[in-house]
């Protein structure tokens, strides 16, 4: 059996002996690039060079690195999807080209790691007339020099076969590309050479591209050119690649995952396989995130890190793990990484980023459950169904009021046999954060819609119940502003507050933080809203549907909104002063603080 290790050293040992310079992987949080939020790919740390904006280290390179792709999330939990891993990538910048690359590649996989040429098919690229770019006719005649049979060559199209930065106004080097393919049998699916389709899902698995051969610049315009210096990128996917030499059924299988599968099977009451492969993958992934400095968020980086945690905390639920087991679960999955050689350089103690992960499943858990009773009770009636799809505003209903990202929402609705559209729901979200906005401006007194502001408006909610409980019912808010630094609160009292009594209302709401309190959103009638308790300001300038924020049994007000999914994201309030407003109204200033 193959181990990490052993393929990690035959694969840089094998391209160092053939001039290749070991380079270091780089960090998974890009460095001085905004097109990428994480790197997803061996060669995303070295674009400029590819460009010529930066010298290389040298011609001929390798290494591993760590890279993060969750385009492919819905397809997690099978046999070879997975939201990080770990590729072996090697470069050429003005050296060799494609027979070399090609000889490579096939030496390599056949010699080095001992697969059997039959097993090996290839793709290449068939051409793109309308772009006037020819086929690769080079590549199939290296590969069939180096023992492919054309029997095992396939041409693929420009979607398939053709790498560019981006789209068709991105510009930058590109190229068609090679890619190679293990047949892993016929309990797999049918024989490409039988039927003429290659299934390259199930049965035939990619476990290198060979190489993309970048001989072309694509201009803005979209007009391709012939580049004076021709490069070659390569990269294999290293889970995949000890899935395949070890003939395992899947990725998960491998001493990668296997002790984390293995914890979850022993320590779970209904072990379903997608759950424990989904819990295994986005706990990997997260701890990945949390090392390099993201914190959970609802933009960028943080919502994709929040979404990895909330949907393992689902699948959690799902197969019955108790809460007291994560812990362990990350420690053992941190462990297993320093046990087979893909350790990280840890920027945090290890208990440092178990907190990170504990903290934000304190923020969901609750929620989580709140949530999935709403699902169940919104999918029995037969309103918000039409057509086998989920009306688009439960969704974001489930995502406004409890935090579920939509993956969570789509996962529940496929176990019921409906799908979600996400082009509705995005089209929702993007005006619920315009009118958000707005609102935000003129009727919650925020500055702006920036993160410290969101946390601070939240703060105010607290503020006026810990007001309410240390000076009495009468206490109402008489106004407010708030910016990312502050949080300006005015209320109704007729002297000025003691040392004492300012001190026991940044208490409350402490404590109300350090609980972890979710933040629940509900859409009613104003006078459903009045029925509940719900207090606020000027409700005659409500519409006939308003909002109503709720902080556990500490506060329900009436507001639009934006506000935090849980009141531990404030991390700690502080009081700074507290004067008069004007007769009968007092003011405090305050912030929260990390």
């Amino acid at each position: 059996m193959y181990t990490v290790k052993q393929i990690k050293d035959t694969f840089l040992n094998y391209f160092e002996k053939n001039g290749h310079k070991i380079i270091d992987g780089a960090s998974i949080v890009p460095e001085n690039d905004p097109t990428l939020l994480f790197i997803n790919a061996g060669m995303a740390p070295m674009k400029k060079v590819f460009t010529g904006e930066q010298e290389p280290q040298a011609k001929r390179m390798c290494n591993v690195q760590n890279c993060i792709r969750t385009i492919d999330i819905d397809s997690i939990g099978d046999r070879h999807h997975l939201s990080s891993f770990y590729m072996l990538g090697s470069w050429s910048i003005g050296d060799y080209f494609k027979e070399g690359a090609i000889h490579y590649a096939f030496e390599l996989l056949t010699k080095g790691f001992n697969i059997p040429k039959e097993k090996l098919y290839v793709t290449v690229f068939s051409g793109d007339e309308k772009r006037g770019i020819p086929a690769d006719n080079e590549s199939i005649e290296h590969w069939k020099k180096n023992g492919i049979p054309e029997s095992h060559i396939i041409r693929c199209g420009f979607e398939d076969n053709f790498w560019r930065i981006g789209g068709d106004h991105d510009a930058g080097p590109c190229g068609p590309c090679t890619e190679m393919f293990y047949d892993t049998g016929a309990e797999h699916g049918a024989n490409y050479e039988e039927t003429g389709i290659f299934d390259d899902k199930n049965r035939y698995i990619e476990i290198w591209n060979a190489g993309v051969f970048m001989e072309y610049y694509q201009d803005e315009n979209g007009n391709y050119t012939k580049l004076k210096m021709k490069s070659v990128d390569t990269g294999s996917g290293l889970e995949r690649m000890i899935m395949t030499l070890n003939g395992l059924e899947s990725a998960y299988d491998t001493e990668v995952f296997l002790p984390i599968i293995e914890y979850l099977q022993n320590n779970s009451k209904n072990p379903v396989l997608e759950s424990l492969r989904i819990i295994a993958d986005h706990v990997r992934t997260s701890i990945f995130i949390l090392n390099a400095g993201v914190e959970p968020s609802n933009v960028k980086r943080g919502y994709v890190l929040r979404r990895l945690i909330r949907r393992a905390i689902r699948h959690m639920r799902t197969i019955g793990l108790e809460d007291s087991k994560i812990p362990e679960l990350l420690m053992l999955t941190m462990d297993n990484m320093k046990k087979i050689d893909l350790e990280p350089k840890w920027n945090y103690s290890k208990n440092e980023i178990v907190d990170k992960f504990m903290a934000e499943f304190a923020k969901f858990s609750k929620s989580l459950e709140q949530g999935v009773k709403a699902f169940n009770d919104y999918v029995k009636d037969e309103n918000n169904i039409k057509g086998g799809k989920l009306d688009s505003k439960i969704a974001f209903k489930l995502f406004d009021t409890f935090g579920f990202p939509l993956e969570i929402t789509k996962e529940l609705a496929s176990e019921k046999g409906l799908t979600v559209d996400e082009k509705e729901f995005n089209e929702l979200f993007e005006k619920h954060r315009e009118i958000s906005k707005t609102e935000g401006t003129f009727k919650s007194g925020l500055a702006d819609h920036s993160e410290e502001t969101i946390k601070l408006h939240t703060a105010t909610h607290l503020l006026q119940a810990g007001l309410r409980h240390v000076l009495g019912n009468h206490v109402y808010q008489r106004g407010s502003n708030i910016t990312p630094e502050r949080l300006r609160f005015d209320f109704n009292f007729e002297r000025k507050m003691t040392p004492e009594e300012v001190k026991e209302v940044e208490n409350f709401v402490n404590k109300a933080i350090s609980d972890a309190i979710p933040v629940v959103r509900e859409e009613m009638s104003l006078e459903d809203a009045k029925k509940t308790g719900a207090i606020g300001l000027f409700t005659d300038k409500y519409g006939d549907r308003v909002s109503v924020y709720t902080i556990g049994n500490i506060s329900k007000e009436l507001c639009s909104g934006p506000h935090v999914n849980n009141t531990s994201e404030l991390k700690h309030f502080r009081i700074l002063k507290e004067e008069s407003s004007s007769s009968g109204v007092r003011r405090i200033k305050a912030v929260v603080e990390n």
